[in-house]
């Protein structure tokens, strides 16, 4: 395993969901959808969908809590949860604020129905981390628990060519602990 490198896993970009960062939300579902019908039997699914520029840099990704808090923007107004709770705030004084705020005062009809309007420029997660293409393996097994991400985007250089997926990453690492410890107890 020591011998791999971050560009044996990844997914490259044109496996993957791509929009432009001027399309709304219905837009990268459907590119989601799509990219999920190219899979062969047996993989992963996509958990995100990459954002491009107008000069098709790719500049940000768009993943489903992402996608959940861009429907449902009042979440925002209160914070980061995780935050408020690591700040020593109580479950309970956290869930009694969410009640305050009428979060599901909303039809999922309606819900649904702001996926053509907003744009996935406004409510992605910019681009700031990336592995090279390059990197060992273990490198990037330091990089998802120091991120906790569920995707890493992988450059060459500074140009974005693929996303090392965790799931991706576990499967190796499961299959490669087996096989090491099964030679172990064979011998």
């Amino acid at each position: 395993m020591d011998q791999k490198k971050v560009k044996d896993l990844m997914v490259g970009l044109e496996d993957y969901a791509i929009v432009d960062e001027d399309a709304c939300l219905l837009d990268a579902v459907k590119a989601l959808d799509k990219a999920q019908a190219r899979l062969q039997p047996g993989q992963m699914k996509h958990r995100a969908v990459l954002i491009r520029d107008k000069n098709g840099k790719i500049i940000g990704k768009f993943g489903h809590l992402a996608f959940l808090k861009a429907l449902e923007p009042k979440y925002q107004s209160v914070g980061d949860i995780n935050t408020l709770a690591r700040a020593g705030l109580s479950s309970e004084f956290v869930n009694a604020m969410m009640d305050t705020f009428n979060f599901w005062d909303v039809s999922f009809t309606d819900i649904c129905k702001k996926a053509r309007s907003l744009r996935v420029k406004d409510v992605c997660h910019p681009i700031k981390e990336n592995i090279g293409q390059d990197a060992p393996i273990t490198e990037a097994i330091h990089k998802f628990i120091m991120w906790q991400s569920l995707s890493i985007p992988v450059s060459d250089g500074d140009k974005i060519v693929g996303i090392l997926r965790l799931s991706d990453l576990y499967t190796e690492l499961a299959k490669e602990i087996t096989m090491i410890c099964d030679c172990e107890d064979a011998k």
